[in-house]
């Protein structure tokens, strides 16, 4: 298809459009999902789509790819936006995009659209916009760790045997934000109701067999009882926690995750969330998640499991329309080993699959 000359707005202008009570621009951005969540103009929506579903539509991609929220695109139609603007990190104009890029094949669904809704491109993208207008967009996550610094050792009597100085890595800081309504950390933290309700928290996921619910009077909890090891099935508790994740989040809630270390199983499940409801491939959720909590480290089983729980979301993800709830499809891809999975430079070459963490001291 031959898209015709997409007109472009500067960042002022867009700025202005946006301060208005009800925008009349519907924003979308086109860059990564990890670039996305590390910051983003308020209020826009993230567009993307999965190699499956590229090669599926063999470049016919509808709008309900481009906008999968039914309201959001109904709101579309009728022409309750004026105009969309698309971006990218830093393309001045179409011609600067990748041919094959979500810019390019969002543009072409949605000039191809019968709404004729106008499109737009924002002139030096978001690395421009972020410079320019910094208060118009969401601040970047804090690192890894540092949302509730702590003191070197643990108050006396919350851990025996945790001599002065000696805090284990995976109890430092606090529970770290994976999402503004999801929080990754240890039993340790779990343990600290000042940090929980300093935090906002009001539910928590207890992936353990053995570690307490401390404060059922006060959170609503949903336990996992597995195992960290080769044997346990973890996969088969993927859609009740995600379940539980989102009945919270509807009601204004947020919710803690947390096995003993906030290392293997808690992290798990954690990536499984990211994976099913932004749809997204393991290393990319696994990158997200290891930005944020620098020492996760899935069991090998574990990982296993995610590639193959990754295989059902992508594959369903042609089938589901709607923003973060796609349907699970049977499994019937299978992933074939090893897989690259980025870490950071610190971390030794896939160490984190050569030599998982999963010894899990006792509660």
């Amino acid at each position: 298809m031959v898209i015709m000359d997409v007109p472009t707005i500067d960042c002022a202008s867009l700025r202005a459009a946006l301060g208005d009570d009800l925008p009349a621009f519907l924003v979308l951005d086109c860059r990564s999902f990890l670039a996305f969540n590390s910051s983003h103009i308020s209020g826009s929506s993230n567009v993307r789509f999965s190699t499956i579903v590229r090669r599926r539509a063999r470049g016919g991609l509808g709008l309900e790819h481009i906008v999968p929220n039914e309201d959001t695109r109904n709101r579309l139609r009728s022409g309750d936006y004026r105009s969309v603007v698309l971006l990218d990190d830093r393309s001045l104009d179409l011609g600067q995009a990748k041919k094959d890029g979500t810019l390019m094949l969002a543009v072409a669904a949605l000039c191809r659209d019968p709404s004729g809704v106008r499109v737009i491109i924002l002139n030096g993208g978001f690395d421009t916009f972020s410079k320019e207008y910094p208060e118009m967009c969401t601040k970047p996550a804090p690192p890894p760790g540092l949302s509730l610094p702590l003191s070197c050792s643990h108050p006396e009597g919350t851990q025996p045997g945790c001599s002065p100085c000696s805090t284990p890595l995976y109890d430092q800081g606090g529970p770290v934000e994976i999402l503004p309504f999801l929080y990754l950390g240890s039993a340790y933290h779990a343990s600290r109701k000042d940090m929980l309700d300093m935090l906002g928290i009001t539910a928590l996921i207890n992936v353990s067999a053995n570690c307490p619910n401390h404060f059922e009077d006060a959170f609503l909890y949903k336990s996992i009882p597995v195992e960290d090891n080769h044997k346990a099935d973890i996969s088969s508790w993927f859609n009740e926690a995600i379940e539980f994740i989102d009945s919270v989040r509807n009601k204004g809630g947020r919710v803690f995750v947390h096995c003993q270390a906030g290392i293997s199983r808690s992290a798990t499940i954690c990536l499984a969330y990211l994976m099913r409801t932004n749809r997204v491939k393991l290393d990319e959720a696994f990158e997200f998640v290891k930005q944020r909590r620098s020492v996760i480290s899935p069991n090998f089983s574990f990982m296993g499991q995610l590639l193959q729980f990754e295989s059902q979301v992508l594959a369903s993800s042609t089938c589901s329309s709607e923003a973060g709830s796609p349907a699970i499809g049977n499994g019937n891809t299978v992933f074939n080993f090893p897989v690259s999975i980025p870490v950071h430079a610190s971390a030794g070459q896939l160490s984190f699959l050569h030599s998982p963490i999963t010894t899990s001291p006792s509660c």
